[in-house]
């Protein structure tokens, strides 16, 4: 299997789709949140790789086409957002405070756990930003001295779980409010968390593309401070 990934072109980028495809067959086939696609395809590829004995270089070298596509589809959540500038207009205070609070929330929360569990401040601070968007993150993490590799798996686990408790975490705490609830899955679990608000709605969705690159702001800035608090 091995050999096969590293003579195939898109044998990676196959894998990928189809695992993917597995995982949105089975969200609609039983209606679950365990069989969330990102989390089926996740899992998927990882039983492959394993059970193929297929280096993770070998894969990426042939599904690294697919990453290319991050940018643009990043440039494309300011979209919704452009259709609701209106709507952000008229609750820019709320909109201001709620990312502000929602961003402080994630760093103290991670300061609270770490204290709890006793970690160490390169453990700390490896997970000061798993709530934001990889490519900040891993910035975040390398220049506060934590573990780079951990950060992205975090902030990975972060997205999946955001994406597939969002909408139960929402009713159970009776957010109805859409402009609440799209700040709140962005600033939480950025933009995986972000495809899930798009599903709620357009105000969710553009919402919750705002709170990725603000609440990736607010997090360069203030894990500086905090990362001096352990």
């Amino acid at each position: 299997m091995n050999e096969f990934f590293e003579t195939s072109l898109f044998a990676g980028v196959f894998l990928s789709l189809a695992a993917y495809e597995l995982g949105a067959f089975l969200k609609s086939k039983f209606k679950l949140g365990i069989f969330n696609p990102l989390f089926v395809s996740i899992t998927v590829t990882i039983i492959v790789l394993l059970a193929g004995r297929i280096d993770y270089n070998v894969y990426y070298a042939s599904a690294k086409y697919i990453s290319w596509l991050l940018t643009p589809a990043t440039v494309c959540l300011a979209i919704p957002l452009y259709e609701k500038w209106a709507l952000l207009k008229n609750n820019i205070k709320a909109v201001g405070l709620g990312l502000c609070a929602g961003t402080a929330t994630s760093l103290t929360t991670v300061f609270v756990l770490s204290l709890l569990f006793g970690l160490s401040h390169e453990e700390y601070v490896t997970l000061l930003p798993k709530s934001i968007t990889t490519a900040i993150g891993m910035g975040i993490s390398e220049e506060l001295g934590g573990y780079v590799a951990i950060t992205v798996a975090v902030i990975v686990v972060t997205g999946v779980l955001g994406n597939m408790f969002a909408e139960l975490i929402c009713k159970v705490f009776r957010i109805t409010d859409p402009v609440s609830r799209g700040l709140a899955i962005g600033c939480s679990s950025h933009a995986i968390g972000t495809a899930k608000a798009m599903e709620l709605g357009k105000t969710e969705g553009a919402m919750s593309s705002l709170a990725i690159a603000v609440s990736g702001i607010l997090t360069v800035i203030l894990a500086n401070v905090y990362a001096y608090f352990l």
